[in-house]
């Protein structure tokens, strides 16, 4: 697809309504592609695609390859909208079933839906795994094509990083953020918005913005699911926190044994550098900021910052006593701020909803 060059907010609106007029289908198979292909979803969505088309049903459904739709015990997962009949433990068997029983007729397929206490439940929101969950950041995940820019600006993605570089100055953006409460989520719980204020005030016209997605704690991927399904969040997230400390240059520090997450990342940024949402003059504002991807070779210690910093210079990851603190001598002895992945994640929610909402969730010492 030829993308526009994004220069306002007015232009980013009417991209997307360009998108929601030349959407033809009435059905959509969302397949998670990221976890699940270890159990077979490449098969699965392969034959999909082969038989919705023998169907002569192309124009009608739409076969999409998402992130993770969270019950990963029953992979491979599919959604079908609009009834979000969720199945599980897919095969490339089944697709045919599926295309006659829930495509055309619109009904279930027992043998593939959730079943406990004797009772089958073919509604995601209806399946016990889910029904009290309450998802923000994730609300996307599983329902959006990470890899195509179009998808993320159709639920409304960088319309906050838009808001807040066209409407809201940096000190505006810091504030916002640290009223709203949001901590850090990479395990400190450090105030985001103080984090961006130390930097935004330390002397240096060179500054630098640190996406850690070095992600080494044993068993852990939330940080992994959030950038294999969510991406443009993450880069819109990184936008706004590049506007609000003043840096020109950012970086998403992600470990090598996620190629999932940094095929989908490198697509996600150049897809915005196409959109004009990263480079030069950014949404018509003066800002230029662009990202560059690094990969660890997966040290756990560089998960902390000042050996993540010496990792991206080259040096062996080690951390150094503190202070002074990355925000004042950071990357090449540059004023640094760096954040989680799911922290900057938080921010869109953030600038689009405004600070008392994600205040009024949580709780009174960890809020969001």
């Amino acid at each position: 697809m030829t993308y526009p060059t994004i220069s306002s907010l007015s232009d980013l609106y009417k991209f997307k309504e360009q998108i929601a007029k030349e959407i033809t289908y009435s059905r959509r198979v969302l397949i998670c592609m990221t976890g699940c292909r270890a159990l077979g979803a490449k098969a699965v969505g392969k034959a999909f695609r082969a038989k919705i088309e023998e169907a002569g049903l192309s124009g009608e459904v739409e076969i999409v390859d998402t992130g993770c739709h969270g019950q990963c015990s029953r992979a491979p997962l599919i959604l079908i909208e609009p009834e979000n009949y969720l199945y599980g433990g897919v095969k490339p068997e089944d697709v045919e079933d599926i295309i006659e029983i829930t495509l055309k007729q619109g009904k279930p397929i027992e043998r593939l839906c959730s079943g406990s206490n004797g009772q089958i439940t073919p509604v995601l929101d209806e399946v016990p795994f889910y029904k009290h969950q309450q998802k923000e950041v994730l609300k996307y995940c599983g329902r959006v094509d990470p890899q195509k820019i179009e998808s993320a600006i159709a639920v409304g993605g960088y319309e906050a990083a838009a808001k807040a570089l066209t409407g809201m100055k940096p000190e505006e953006v810091i504030q916002e953020v640290l009223d709203a409460g949001l901590q850090g989520r990479g395990g400190a719980g450090f105030s985001t918005g103080m984090k961006w204020k130390f930097c935004r005030q330390a002397k240096g016209d060179e500054k630098y913005l640190v996406c850690n997605a070095d992600e080494g704690d044993p068993g852990a991927f939330m940080d992994r699911a959030v950038l294999e399904g969510t991406t443009h969040q993450v880069i819109e997230g990184i936008i706004i926190a590049a506007y609000a400390i003043g840096a020109s240059c950012g970086f998403i520090y992600v470990r090598a044994e996620y190629p999932i997450a940094v095929d989908h990342i490198t697509k996600a940024i150049d897809q915005a550098r196409q959109c004009g949402l990263l480079g030069n003059n950014i949404l018509g504002t003066g800002l230029s900021f662009d990202i560059d991807v690094r990969m660890g070779a997966g040290a756990f210690v560089c998960g902390e910052e000042t050996a993540l910093i010496a990792s991206l210079e080259g040096e062996r990851g080690m951390p150094i006593p503190r202070p002074p603190f990355p925000a004042i001598k950071g990357f090449r002895g540059k004023p640094t701020n760096i954040n989680n992945v799911e922290t900057l994640a938080n921010v869109p929610l953030i600038i689009n909803r405004g600070k008392k909402w994600f205040s009024d969730t949580g709780t009174e010492t960890s809020k969001g």
